[in-house]
């Protein structure tokens, strides 16, 4: 599994679905073929990066060629 963000290889698993880039320090949730790419604020809440790195399409096409 690679960052959408910095390509780090460096992922840490935080949960059931759940890693953590520790290259670049955001969290991305795996559910089926689909990732989600999250920042994660101050105070612990997580805001939506997916607008940023994927369309619709191209989100679904970068889960099922990185998550192999």
């Amino acid at each position: 599994m690679k960052c959408p963000n910095c390509s780090s290889k460096d992922i840490g698993k935080i949960g059931s679905h759940q890693y953590y880039c520790w290259g670049c320090f955001i969290e991305l949730t795996v559910n089926g073929d689909k990732m989600s790419v999250y920042q994660v604020e101050e105070d612990g809440t997580l805001s939506s990066l997916d607008d940023l790195f994927f369309g619709e399409e191209s989100m679904q096409d970068y889960s099922q060629m990185h998550l192999s």
